[in-house]
């Protein structure tokens, strides 16, 4: 199954929360009511160094997903 690179999510137990599920390499889950990133990879001490530098952009390209996908909700 291929799935979108992006992934829009909610939960009842957190109700001011809007989460984005990015689905490549490196995983991660971005709490949009706080920034909050979770990782869902384990990272080597050389990989960190790199993911700090392409961190910011995939964070970028999450809220990026999360405005284009707003506008669609508001053009219907």
């Amino acid at each position: 199954m291929e799935l979108p690179k992006f992934l829009l999510g909610d939960n009842t137990d957190y109700p001011d929360a809007i989460f984005i599920i990015h689905t490549d390499f490196p995983r991660f889950i971005i709490n949009l009511a706080d920034d909050e990133v979770e990782w869902l990879e384990d990272f080597s001490p050389e990989d960190e160094k790199e993911l700090s530098s392409e961190a910011e952009n995939l964070i970028q390209l999450a809220n990026d997903f999360y405005d284009r996908e707003i506008s669609r909700y508001d053009e219907a």
